[in-house]
């Protein structure tokens, strides 16, 4: 079992720098040599993982890898930033951020790790290339490699469930499905959206109508949003489902805007469901309703996973799904959970009054007996 002793006999430093560094001392000044030093000392020892308590510093990268037009699009993946700079410096680790995957590997031997946040295309070969020299890694919001780094998602399948199930408690019977086709959660083209698939299983299993009403196609944008939203009117005027399902908060915007234009009144004529909770879902008319994506504890899990596969040096991949929480707001409120009915407390008035009844009823009954 290796001990401080050992490491620092190991680095020729200190046995006191040794156990301030590894415990997280945060008044200890040292070059960024010495830290190193004991870190890769510490885990080539085998004292990291035999300490899981400790959080040990790490330099790492950060692949910012969203380049959009799209404004709302763009505020997601820098909310998904700053809660990782945030988290990151909670945890003492050194994030150097890059907006080019070229840029970074070419600083590969300054860093321990990365994360990545983002949903560009890498191509596969670089994702290999990657791997060859950045081994430990953990894709945040996406899942491009599953079988190189780790992931840490929201979990949409349990989201879709939820959803689908709190329209099925309001006593809804047809609900639609407005989405994106494309990269939002994977870097590659697919025939039909993830979020749609997991919507269309959970409708069969509620026994709820879906027939003609599922719109996955085109960019998550609020101007396909507002494309998708127009088609739904065309195609259901005058029979509206009771409800929408929009993947995400930057079409349903677009969705809300063809409605409004035509004078579809949510929630009256229609309710809508969406997901992400940002910010801008408080300021739509109506509010959304939408399924919020907690972005400080996807950055934390990041973190830790990532300083996990680095301290262990483990090779099998970790993938986390975290769950959501709906925000109740103007455009779909749930059915309320019915209270159990208590029998009443009787008053000592009537309990005395029921009493001199019956005491009376039985002085009668003997009477005529008697009789």
């Amino acid at each position: 079992m290796a001990t401080i002793k050992e490491i620092a006999k190991r680095t020729g430093f200190s046995q006191a720098t040794v156990s301030r560094l590894l415990n997280g001392d945060p008044t200890l000044s040292v070059r960024e040599e010495t830290r190193r030093a004991i870190i890769r000392a510490s885990e080539d020892l085998g004292y990291s993982t035999q300490a899981k308590r400790i959080v040990i510093p790490h330099e790492v990268a950060l692949l910012d890898n969203e380049e959009s037009d799209e404004t709302l699009r763009d505020s997601y993946f820098a909310d998904l930033r700053s809660a990782l700079e945030h988290n990151a410096k909670q945890q003492r680790m050194e994030l150097t951020v890059f907006h080019s995957l070229d840029e970074m590997l070419n600083q590969k031997g300054k860093f321990d790790g990365f994360m990545a946040i983002g949903a560009n295309v890498i191509a596969e070969s670089d994702l290999e290339k990657l791997h060859e020299v950045m081994p430990y890694g953990v894709f945040i919001d996406v899942n491009p490699a599953p079988n190189l780094f780790d992931s840490v998602q929201p979990d949409l399948q349990q989201t879709m469930h939820d959803a689908v199930e709190a329209c099925a408690k309001a006593g809804m019977k047809r609900v639609g499905f407005i989405g994106g086709k494309g990269r939002l959660t994977n870097f590659y083209e697919v025939d039909e959206e993830g979020r749609a698939t997991y919507f269309q299983r959970e409708m069969g299993r509620y026994g709820l109508d879906l027939r003609g009403l599922v719109y996955s196609d085109g960019l998550f944008t609020v101007e396909n949003g507002r494309k998708l939203g127009e088609q739904f009117i065309r195609d259901h005027n005058g029979a509206l489902p009771d409800a929408v399902i929009v993947s995400a908060d930057i079409i349903a915007v677009g969705v809300l805007q063809a409605f409004n234009a035509v004078g579809v009144i949510v929630p009256r004529d229609i309710s809508v469901i969406s997901i992400n909770n940002q910010a801008i879902a408080q300021l739509t008319s109506p509010p959304l309703s939408t399924f919020s994506i907690d972005q400080n504890e996807l950055a934390r899990v990041a973190i830790l996973t990532l300083a996990d596969a680095i301290a262990s040096k483990r090779t099998v991949r970790q993938h986390a799904y975290l769950s959501t929480t709906l925000e109740v707001r103007d455009s779909f409120v749930p059915a309320q959970p019915k209270r159990e009915s208590r029998p009443k407390l009787q008053t000592r008035s009537k309990r005395s009054a029921r009493s001199k009844r019956s005491a009376r009823s039985k002085r009668s009954a003997r009477s005529k007996r008697a009789a």
